[in-house]
């Protein structure tokens, strides 16, 4: 008897599911892996305009409940990407399959853990994708960092600063600096958060978005100071 396998694609947005070409793209794929492998395509499920931030989508929902009955014993992507970018919930996924006896076999990457080479490949490529992101995630934080100590404009200025005429850096905007002295000065008197918050409303001070101040806000202002 053939192995029972089940196919899942997902684009994440709208406009892609309409026009079709991806998941279309994705389908094929999987219907020649299953090929190749010789096992029998039940289904293909189709997460349409879903991101993969988490994994609480219909058709992963689906593919979850039919691995934990053993409906199948292949579970086919066209590129891992589309099933997960986390690197967090594919160590729970692949924990899952492999717990039920389910193989993932991924196109793009070449991966069937339905074999020790497989697994071995995996742990490895989720253990360099971690580091990938980290090591992105410090280098954008020294350059913003660096940014800042220069004064250089990164995004939207700071509370206390505004654009400088060269578009690239920013300088002090006095009428904010003035309140963000106000709100250290009322914190070092040792007024809470919401009692600063409290009075700059009752004085009719509004914040840049010329709303009513909030404790929350005065935190991350005191905490970016």
């Amino acid at each position: 008897m053939k192995t029972k396998a089940i196919g899942y694609v997902r684009v994440s947005t709208d406009k892609q599911a309409d026009w079709g070409v991806s998941l279309e793209a994705q389908v094929e794929k999987i219907r020649a892996m299953a090929t190749v492998h010789d096992v029998e395509l039940l289904d293909v499920l189709v997460d349409a305009g879903e991101s993969a931030k988490d994994l609480d989508r219909p058709g992963m929902v689906r593919i979850l409940e039919m691995v934990q009955s053993r409906a199948v014993g292949m579970v086919i992507v066209a590129k891992l990407d589309r099933l997960t970018r986390s690197v967090k919930d594919l160590a729970v996924l692949l924990e899952h399959f492999q717990r039920r006896g389910v193989s993932l076999v991924s196109v793009a990457e070449s991966l069937d853990t339905g074999s020790a080479s497989g697994r071995l490949v995996l742990n490895i490529m989720v253990s360099v994708s971690q580091w990938e992101r980290e090591a992105i995630g410090e280098r954008t934080r020294d350059a913003m960092r660096h940014k800042k100590s220069k004064l250089e404009f990164v995004g939207n200025a700071p509370y206390g600063y505004r654009q400088a005429a060269d578009k690239r850096h920013v300088e002090p905007e006095p009428g904010e600096q003035a309140i963000l002295e106000r709100i250290q000065r009322l914190r070092k008197s040792g007024k809470s958060l919401r009692g600063i918050a409290e009075q700059l409303n009752r004085l009719d001070i509004r914040t840049r978005q010329g709303s009513r101040w909030r404790h929350e806000y005065i935190a991350r202002l005191l905490k970016a100071a």
